[in-house]
């Protein structure tokens, strides 16, 4: 079998799935690139490749975890965010492109040339945390997270992507394990993708997402505000007098947000590519 029946086969059974149809071709494609280690210009270009038995057995595998919902995150163990090459493992969120908007409106919002402390609370797989690092070559970055798995695996990220020296990683509930001195107007910005889906959406998620990513990261109460109600109050003391904080939020959010923002000042919400809400900013 050449690498375009294989595909064209492995399509067909995945598109055999509903929760898997619409992706079917480029899974297929995407497994199998990760498994020959081939661009997708070489995967083309050599599509009448024949495949040797022990690559079909492997490539086979690698499509039945997908068919039983498992993420391609999880399975090549790679995702890019903000332009940068990320490990992740089933002990972390997926990094999304949504949260890209708000590293966008931090980087906007901060100045570029002195140092700064920023915590990034939640930080799983570090996405948030070392894209600023990255990108504000004078700040100190703290990473928190209740999840030592998902702190070992910040670490790597922070070290792959150059960034460790300027970066700490701290369990920690929130801000709660901090220093005194340093949850009392100390930095210069806090950020945070929480959780935030209702525990009475679980049902209405993806398959992917509702078996396989960790439900400390995706759900917070009934409403999904549990972690707003004790983040926003614990990030202004944290803040200094004109801190930045900012949030990614979820689908019919912002009012509720906009009501526990109410002692901030420059409140404003940024859009993602549907129109949503997904980003909350305000300032201490």
């Amino acid at each position: 079998m050449n690498l375009q029946q294989a595909i064209r086969s492995a399509a067909q059974a995945l598109g055999s799935d509903a929760a898997l149809f619409d992706p079917a071709r480029r899974d297929a494609e995407l497994l199998l690139m990760h498994l020959l280690g081939l661009s997708r210009a070489s995967l083309l270009a050599d599509s009448a490749r024949e495949m040797t038995g022990e690559q079909l057995r492997e490539y086979e595998a690698l499509i039945e975890r997908r068919l039983r919902h498992e993420p391609i995150q999880y399975i090549t163990g790679q995702q890019e965010f903000y332009g940068l090459p990320l490990r992740v493992t089933p002990a972390v969120l997926i990094p999304r492109p949504e949260t890209e908007h708000l590293v966008e409106a931090v980087l906007e919002r901060l100045p570029h040339d002195r140092p700064l402390a920023i915590a990034d609370i939640g930080t799983g797989s570090g996405a948030i945390a070392i894209a600023l690092a990255k990108h504000l070559p004078l700040a100190q970055v703290i990473a928190l997270d209740l999840s030592p798995a998902a702190l070992d695996l910040a670490r790597v990220n922070a070290e792959a992507n150059g960034v460790e020296d300027r970066m700490r990683f701290l369990e920690s509930d929130l801000l709660s394990t901090l220093p005194g001195e340093e949850r009392q107007a100390h930095f210069d910005a806090i950020v945070s993708n929480p959780p935030y889906i209702p525990t009475t959406e679980a049902a209405e998620l993806h398959p992917q997402v509702r078996e396989h990513e960790p439900a400390l990261a995706l759900f917070a109460g009934i409403d999904g505000l549990d972690v707003y109600r004790k983040l926003v109050p614990a990030a202004y003391r944290a803040l200094k007098p004109d801190g930045l904080l900012a949030l990614e939020i979820g689908h019919g959010q912002s009012p509720a947000i906009a009501d526990l923002l109410l002692d901030w000042h420059d409140v404003s919400f940024i859009e993602d590519l549907q129109s949503i809400p997904r980003v909350a900013l305000g300032r201490r």
